[in-house]
């Protein structure tokens, strides 16, 4: 068993991609074109798997071809797409808030896949978390879609699987050989659906092209290597309890630099995601093995 002090070093390594995460909002909207989602995820993706892959110079073999487009798909293609889908047909506070239940579904996958217990403070701070969200980005006047709740719930239990597969399929290759399979894989099953689905991108400006190597070197590449290696060091219930620092910083984001305003609700929101992330890492937290009492040794009495 790893020490606490381990642990939690790991746990904050992890937290920084999802951390990262909630920059996407703000580079999406400040620097890419709008209306090409689909052609930004590929473009997010395959360059960035395809630089780790010339860097790792290693492919999948047997089984882990299958797997690695199983968890591109997942992790990637899927999720990317029902997420795009979810954010143009709700408020974004709407599909932050839906997208928010994912940590649950991730809790219940792991004791059908994994057989880990389920723990109720787990469970009750995925409860907190999904509050504090709502609180954070829904506003009074917010609408439901059902086509954009349903394209919500895809997505999350779509990364569900992929975080608790990334753990089940432990991969015989290193954190950063396991992202580029991955992230090549999932660019690659994008390419056809942005080509049909989209219309040609325009010319690139500067700061599109800005803009697409921060989400796919920072936001892909180098997030994803922190989250697979988390993956395989702390529970996926506990990494995927991360997930709720990307609505905070995102909406820290909006108001540093878009000017954007912060309500006591939103402050309550705050506390309530940052108390449901330090439950879930005290329920998830590896207990140290104690060290039994020696047994007393008898008295030796000299003559």
């Amino acid at each position: 068993m790893k020490t606490n002090s381990r642990y939690f070093v790991d746990v904050f390594v992890t937290a920084v991609a999802p951390a990262i995460w909630g920059s996407t909002y703000f580079v999406t909207t400040s620097f890419l074109p709008q209306g090409y989602p689909l052609s930004v995820a590929m473009l997010r993706a395959l360059p960035a798997g395809l630089l780790l892959l010339l860097i790792v110079r290693k492919l999948p073999t047997g089984i882990w071809w299958g797997r690695a487009f199983i968890l591109g798909a997942l992790n990637f293609s899927f999720f990317w797409a029902m997420l795009f889908l979810s954010a143009y047909r709700l408020p974004g506070g709407v599909a932050a808030t839906v997208g928010a239940v994912q940590p649950l579904i991730v809790i219940a996958l792991s004791r059908l896949f994994l057989g880990k217990p389920i723990r109720f403070l787990a469970v009750i701070a995925g409860l907190i978390g999904m509050a504090g969200v709502a609180l954070l980005v829904l506003t009074p006047n917010a609408a439901l879609d059902p086509i954009g709740v349903a394209a919500g719930l895809a997505g999350a239990v779509s990364m569900a699987f992929g975080t608790v597969l990334s753990r089940h399929w432990q991969p015989p290759v290193s954190s950063l050989t396991f992202t580029s399979w991955q992230l090549t894989a999932g660019g690659i099953l994008l390419v056809p659906v942005a080509l049909l689905l989209e219309p040609a991108l325009p010319a690139p400006t500067a700061a599109n092209i800005l803009g697409i190597a921060w989400l796919g070197l920072i936001g892909a590449a180098f997030t994803y290597l922190l989250w697979f290696r988390g993956l395989s060091r702390i529970e996926p219930s506990a990494a995927a309890s991360l997930g709720f620092l990307s609505p905070v910083v995102a909406t820290l984001l909006g108001w540093l630099a878009l000017g954007q305003s912060l309500t006591p609700a939103q402050i309550a929101g705050f506390a309530m995601v940052l108390a449901s992330v330090w439950l879930s890492q005290r329920a998830m937290m590896p207990v140290r093995p104690t060290r039994p009492d020696a047994s007393p040794q008898p008295a030796i009495h000299r003559a």
